[in-house]
């Protein structure tokens, strides 16, 4: 139950920081809008895991870290590529199902496969990731947007491969994977900004968001690990996919956007996968 509660506080903050970030955005652009959100993150974690006084892990704790965090900001670049050239409704949804997938591929066998209730409830949480990311008309335009889905899939493949790394990475530690992660994400989004010479303005009266966003993001990380400690790869990371639940539930309460008949649904089909999982 516990690995489940963890998921569940990370979903809601990587919702919120995926709501916060999505504002910090529409003042200075997503690349930099991710590369402010990791300077936050990389200087609180660093103190942190030197206050906390946990153990430097091993060479391979790090490498894994560091390629989980190299890849889930490659994937976060394709996505927002994705989202700029193709289908918003379907560019979304795709690389959440896959970034869940992947885990729940990998953990079947690497710790066995799980019950059918677990199985089942599998299927209604990668059903509430999809519905809740639709758009309005988004299950009805997917089946002439198949062509569209490469740069999503692609995204989806590195969320999936952070999700499994990072777990990895973290078995024995909590702190400073996490630190090795958003370094090794960090430069890499800085590197792509370099090589587009992207410039920066305007963002003294945003700032608080930038920080709320950098913590809701470590947040999200930190929560995720824990949830693996507690309990499988699998569940963690299906729980923890469902965050696009909770960006759309604050843009319904904060920005008072309307949610559709089918993110209700997947409301629904989110709230009956935990209870399933949590039998």
């Amino acid at each position: 139950m516990s690995s489940i509660l963890f998921g569940l506080s990370s979903a809601l903050s990587w919702g919120a920081a995926d709501f916060t970030g999505g504002l910090v955005t529409r003042k200075t652009g997503a690349l930099w809008a991710v590369l402010l959100g990791e300077t936050v993150g990389l200087l609180l974690l660093v103190p942190a895991a030197v206050a906390a006084g946990e153990p430097v892990p091993g060479i391979t704790s790090w490498v894994q870290a560091a390629l989980a965090g190299a890849l889930g900001t490659l994937g976060l670049l394709l996505l927002y590529h994705a989202l700029a050239t193709g289908t918003m409704s379907i560019a979304g949804p795709v690389s959440a199902l896959m970034t869940a997938v992947i885990p729940v591929v990998f953990g079947s066998f690497s710790e066995g496969f799980p019950g059918p209730l677990t199985f089942l409830g599998f299927g209604f949480a990668l059903t509430a990731v999809w519905l809740v990311s639709q758009s309005k008309d988004g299950v009805k335009n997917f089946l002439p947007q198949l062509s569209n889905l490469r740069l999503p899939l692609l995204a989806g493949v590195g969320f999936g491969c952070y999700f499994v790394l990072i777990h990895s990475a973290a078995i024995n530690s909590t702190w400073w994977p996490m630190v090795a992660s958003r370094a090794a994400g960090w430069t890499v989004i800085a590197t792509f900004i370099l090589s587009r010479r992207a410039s920066l303005s305007g963002t003294r009266r945003i700032w608080p968001l930038i920080v709320i966003n950098g913590l809701l993001d470590v947040g999200g990380n930190g929560f995720y690990i824990l949830s693996g400690h507690s309990g499988r790869l699998d569940i963690s990371a299906v729980i923890s996919s469902l965050y696009p639940g909770a960006t759309v539930l604050l843009a319904w309460l904060v920005l008072k956007e309307r949610l559709s008949r089918t993110q209700w649904l997947g409301i629904a089909a989110a709230l009956a996968g935990i209870a399933l999982l949590a039998i």
